[in-house]
């Protein structure tokens, strides 16, 4: 027998995974609480019973992927950046949809506020910089650091409606290649 708190989780899960495909769809700002609500078959002032305001559903969202962002950083590949890029292929293709929301729709500013998710994001995308520049980078790892950084980010997304498996090792493999590039 279902219980109150069964059904609720049940449709917190339903409303998550709604309003995950509509913003990987739409983006963020162009979807609301109403568009969830009929996705789900459910009134608005249902949505935001559970959801309210709109930014709880993203944070949501974004949790899972910054709990990987987390372990993905305080893994040690000893230097080895093909290593820590196969990995950052994995973690990004895994969570496209999430990356989107908070790449587009979020926003990675230079001059976003402290504290801010852009904050947040930008010092993410300068340690992975790092992580793939390795320490006191020529010029060409530099170009190639930002390269592979570029290719993830405009690849994910700009795929969300790909196999992730394709999506994952053809990225994969043009990753790669720019890094092996001597």
């Amino acid at each position: 027998m279902m219980t109150t708190l069964d059904r609720g989780n049940e449709t917190r899960a339903r409303i998550l995974a709604a309003a995950r495909r509509l913003f990987a769809e739409r983006g963020y700002a162009a979807t609301s609480l109403a568009d969830i609500a009929s996705a789900v078959g459910l009134t608005k002032t249902a949505v935001a019973y559970h959801f309210n305001p709109k930014g709880r559903i993203a944070a949501e969202l974004i949790a899972p992927a910054a709990d990987d962002m987390l372990a993905l950083l305080g893994t040690d590949f000893g230097g080895d950046r093909r290593a820590f890029a196969e990995a950052l292929v994995g973690f990004s293709t895994r969570h496209r949809t999430v990356i989107r929301l908070m790449i587009e729709d979020v926003g990675l500013a230079d001059d976003a506020p402290p504290g801010s998710i852009g904050e947040v994001l930008r010092s993410f995308r300068d340690e992975l910089y790092t992580r793939l520049a390795g320490p006191d980078p020529t010029a060409a790892e530099r170009i190639r650091a930002w390269a592979v950084i570029g290719a993830i980010q405009c690849v994910v997304t700009r795929t969300v409606d790909l196999p992730e498996r394709s999506v994952h090792d053809d990225l994969r493999a043009a990753v790669l290649a720019v890094l092996d590039r001597s």
